[in-house]
């Protein structure tokens, strides 16, 4: 820095205050500043910044899975987000999701130097009693049923099943079908209950067998097959849209179309969902929104000095709870009125 400064002819002060961004500086002078630091190949070092500043501008991310489109949507936005506000982000993918890998995840990311972390959970893992978040880390979780515990940013999973399964019992449809997720996942249990309540209300208390897939074509397609030898199924609301591109699929294998015979209702809208065939009705999902809060509620912590979440329910409301994003139906060509019987 204070070669910087020989060659700029200003203080050291002064290249300190360009350095770290604050205002006050000439414009002339700043730009002599940065010219005589790119001379001199001058870089701040950042870690004698954090440990002047008490901050490593760093937010750390842990996730148990990257093959799933809401989490690899979910941490763009994460990363997006946190660069407008300054900060970087550092991923650390756990591939089991046990006490002893989470608890290994945030010492790691402690020796990585981030200030928070965000918490992207697709398994019922922080529902478990036995995970619980080491004290004084903030945090904050997306995807997960555990606002009593923890901060929470979702999506409304059970709002966008309802609107879904109501808008095929609007068309008309006497009942729905539902291609589920996995069972270990938070998002798919919350779509499956929501179908099922959402049939109830409606009078439809005998609901047609759940059917399981995997979040992936190819699992829609193979259980797309059986749908399609049920000759009363006349509404499918699917659980993603990578499942109900496999159950298009399977159905026009064997002869049922989209929406004439079969109306199909995805979840997610991913981009290339206008463009399946027939375009499919769908559920949109607001990620960026999701990543947003995200970053928004962890720096919130951060400055008002919270002491960390500690896994005790019903501590600090104003810590815990859950913010739920809201969705909304994307009405395309895949769905219709039931076919007329005997048309």
């Amino acid at each position: 820095m204070g070669d910087v400064a020989r060659v700029a002819g200003v203080s050291a002060q002064t290249v300190s205050r360009v350095s770290n961004g604050f205002a006050g500086v000439n414009e002339d002078t700043r730009q002599q500043v940065l010219a005589a630091m790119r001379e001199l190949g001058y870089r701040p070092n950042s870690a004698a910044r954090a440990l002047r500043r008490g901050e490593f501008r760093t937010l750390g991310v842990i996730t148990f899975s990257l093959s799933t489109l809401g989490n690899i949507r979910t941490l763009d936005a994460i990363a997006t987000s946190a660069a407008r506000e300054g900060y970087a982000v550092t991923l650390l993918p756990v591939a089991v999701p046990t006490q002893d890998e989470v608890n290994g995840a945030f010492s790691r990311l402690g020796e990585l130097a981030v200030d928070a972390v965000i918490v992207i959970m697709e398994v019922h893992l922080l529902d478990a009693a036995t995970v619980s978040v080491p004290p004084g880390v903030q945090v904050v979780v997306a995807d997960s049923d555990a606002g009593d515990r923890y901060t929470v940013v979702d999506t409304d999973q059970a709002g966008g099943a309802r609107d879904a399964v109501r808008h095929l019992l609007e068309l008309g449809h006497e009942t729905v079908w539902h291609l589920a997720g996995p069972e270990d996942s938070f998002a798919a249990q919350r779509r499956a209950n929501a179908w099922r309540a959402t049939l109830a209300e409606a009078g439809v208390l005998d609901a047609p067998p759940l059917v399981r897939g995997d979040w992936s074509a190819e699992s829609g397609y193979r259980a797309g097959l059986r749908i399609a030898e049920e000759a009363d199924c006349t509404a499918v609301f699917v659980a993603n849209d990578q499942m109900a591109l496999g159950l298009l699929r399977a159905l026009n294998e064997r002869g049922r179309r989209v929406p004439e015979d079969v109306s199909v209702v995805g979840f997610d809208d991913i981009p290339e969902a206008a463009s399946f065939l027939p375009p499919l009705t769908t559920v949109h999902q607001d990620f960026a929104e999701v990543g947003r809060l995200c970053v928004e509620g962890v720096l919130r912590k951060m400055r008002e000095g919270g002491e960390g979440d500690r896994g005790g329910p019903g501590e600090d409301s104003e810590e815990h709870g859950t913010t739920l994003v809201p969705t909304r139906l994307v009405r395309r060509r895949s769905t219709a009125p039931p076919p007329v019987p005997g048309s």
